[in-house]
């Protein structure tokens, strides 16, 4: 399906600030998994100009919550005028502006439905060590780029973002605590369901 305005207007607002939001495939597959989950708190690490958050809180019930944290106040002024353009309750988001691993251990253990991760990539280990920590049983963890411009999938390529991003999926892969899945949409998207 394509955007509509406001998630255009947003996109736009991604480029104008530096962000890369999620693909429309991706954004599409985040409303869906909010809607089947029937997700009422997600947390998202890294808001960008709010093309995902768009995508999230779409998918989920009216009396859902958003919270989303990005270090940049700027990211966030840009997300907040395109939940505005979308006529969505300020009561539907919480965004935090703060360094991500100062805030993600203030919120509640076992207190989400779903947590979505697309922010600095050399964080990726601890945000998802943290969304561990907050998911409900049941509820998932999505990362963003978890292909890396299909460079994940080759052994020969060494850079830090790389490994990084290599290491996040194999981690997940053997972690007893979740069953994931990597959708080739966008840039991967590495899905994990807390047990």
């Amino acid at each position: 399906m394509p955007e509509d305005d406001v998630l255009l207007r947003a996109r736009e607002r991604a480029g104008q600030l530096g962000c890369v939001p999620v693909s429309p495939g991706s954004g599409a597959v985040l409303g869906v998994l909010a809607a089947t989950l029937g997700a009422r708190a997600v947390v998202e690490v890294g808001t960008g100009a709010g093309v995902g958050s768009l995508y999230l809180l779409r998918g989920m019930p009216q009396d859902g919550v958003l919270t989303t944290i990005d270090v940049e106040v700027e990211h966030q002024r840009a997300a907040k005028q395109a939940f505005a353009e979308a006529g969505l309750k300020p009561t539907r988001t919480r965004a935090i502006s703060g360094r991500a691993l100062d805030v993600l251990p203030r919120l509640t253990d076992g207190a989400y439905d779903m947590v979505f991760v697309d922010a600095d990539k050399e964080g990726y280990p601890a945000y998802v060590e943290q969304a561990l920590r907050l998911l409900r049983p049941g509820g998932v963890l999505a990362v963003d780029n978890a292909l890396w411009h299909d460079r994940v999938a080759d052994p020969a390529r060494r850079d830090e973002t790389t490994t990084v991003i290599r290491e996040v999926g194999r981690t997940l892969r053997d972690d007893e605590r979740v069953l994931p899945a990597m959708l080739p949409t966008g840039d991967g998207l590495l899905l994990a369901v807390r047990r």
